[in-house]
């Protein structure tokens, strides 16, 4: 055997081996998040001062994602696109097209636009950096046989740089339709000017919020309907009940955490000081699948056990933050699909009930899936079929069906 160099021996390869793994393991210990779904960078992703001289909806760039983003039939981009933020700066905004080969039918191809639950508050937790984006999409293999246009936007904040207004309905809302905009403007996408939103959870929230504003922020554009599975909607309330479970200690430091930056709000008087390393830790992590929403991480443990010093749905700024971003009933005009798993211990049923009561009281049309045993995380998953049927019902003219008669 050839002996080694008198500087490189044994002992020193394997002392630097246990320094390179302890290091590794100090690093997942400070900041597992990073450790089990930190995505690459991507530069793509940044954009100019210059670059975002535009109208918004219009398009910054256009990509290939990877290979596991395929959907037979159809083509798929990353995008990045103009949008508005909440002081109506120009902002880039980044997403996701789907649309099928071919030319498009005389009049254009309708478009669903995709909201997606939360992911995360942290620029890396954006739903386009993974590898399965198509699989996080639900309906999409329904809307790919019905041959529409799907986008999918990250929200302001997520994927491109800044702090991602978390469940900030003017800031989802014009994401969501200057999505749209941005579809008819992706070459050979053939799409045209009706369309449909579809939203799990934030995602919900976030479809309610733009079709509140869309008559008014995107006229040139015909909304036919709005499908929400588990939407949250008063947040006072949902912030309320969830507020002593895992799911609630981790959605409420997502709120708290992008608030305090977007609101320049301080957390001294919110957070304990014990726990500020736990809730930091806790604020930045991402969510891009089923099973870590399901993982219990350390730092959910201590948040749990109670890491803020005041009620933030009863403290300011806070409560006023969430009624200023409860949504209200949409117009009376777009009708209304909602759904809710009668097992969801993060989105009460009552408080979405109590949602569709108020949208009934208000005149819309509303049907309302009730889904027996169905948990909050497969809200979207067990009702995706019949809210892209229901949108292709509303692109056909149809009259909706409503269930208000039933609803008390």
């Amino acid at each position: 055997m050839r002996d080694f160099p008198m500087y490189v021996t044994p002992a020193r390869i394997l002392h630097a081996l246990f320094v390179l793994i302890a290091g590794l393991l100090i690093q997942s210990y400070l900041d597992p998040a990073r450790a089990y779904n930190a995505p690459p960078v991507d530069t793509r992703y940044n954009v100019s001062e210059k670059e975002l001289n535009g109208p918004p909806g219009t398009i910054v760039r256009i990509w290939a994602p990877p290979v596991g983003w395929d959907v037979p039939g159809m083509h798929s981009f990353r995008i990045l696109y103009r949008s508005r933020g909440l002081k109506g700066e120009p902002i880039a905004v980044s997403g996701a097209i789907f649309f099928p080969h071919g030319p498009a039918p005389e009049g254009g191809r309708r478009i669903i636009a995709w909201a997606h639950p939360t992911t995360g508050v942290a620029t890396r937790c954006a739903p386009t950096l993974v590898q399965n984006l198509r699989l996080t999409v639900e309906g999409m293999a329904e809307m790919a046989r019905e041959g529409y246009v799907v986008v999918a936007t990250d929200y302001p904040g997520l994927g491109a740089p800044g702090t991602h207004p978390y469940l900030i309905s003017e800031s989802e809302g014009r994401a969501l339709l200057d999505s749209v905009r941005a579809a008819r403007k992706v070459p050979n996408s053939g799409a045209g000017d009706k369309f449909a939103l579809w939203g799990h959870s934030q995602g919900g929230h976030a479809v309610l919020a733009a079709g509140h504003i869309a008559a008014s922020y995107a006229p040139e554009l015909d909304l036919v309907g709005i499908a929400a599975a588990a939407p949250a909607t008063d947040l006072i309330a949902l912030f309320d009940a969830d507020r002593n479970t895992s799911s609630g200690a981790y959605l409420s430091s997502l709120a708290l955490w992008s608030w305090s930056r977007i609101f320049n709000q301080p957390l001294s008087k919110t957070v304990q000081e014990s726990t500020m390393r736990a809730f930091e830790e806790t604020a930045t992590d991402c969510i891009q699948d089923l099973s870590e929403f399901l993982m219990e991480r350390r730092a959910d443990k201590v948040l749990r056990d109670g890491f803020m010093k005041v009620n933030p749905t009863k403290a300011e700024p806070w409560r006023s933050i969430m009624s200023r971003n409860s949504p209200g009933p949409t117009p009376r005009r777009i009708p209304i699909f909602i759904a809710q798993g009668t097992a969801d211990t993060t989105v009460s049923p009552r408080i979405t009930y109590a949602y569709v009561r108020k949208l009934c009281r208000h005149g819309s049309s509303v049907l309302f899936k009730e889904m027996e045993g169905v948990q909050h995380i497969y809200a979207a998953r067990h009702s995706s079929r019949a809210a892209v049927a229901w949108m292709g019902a509303r692109f056909r003219g149809e009259r909706a069906p409503n269930d208000c008669a039933r609803i008390r």
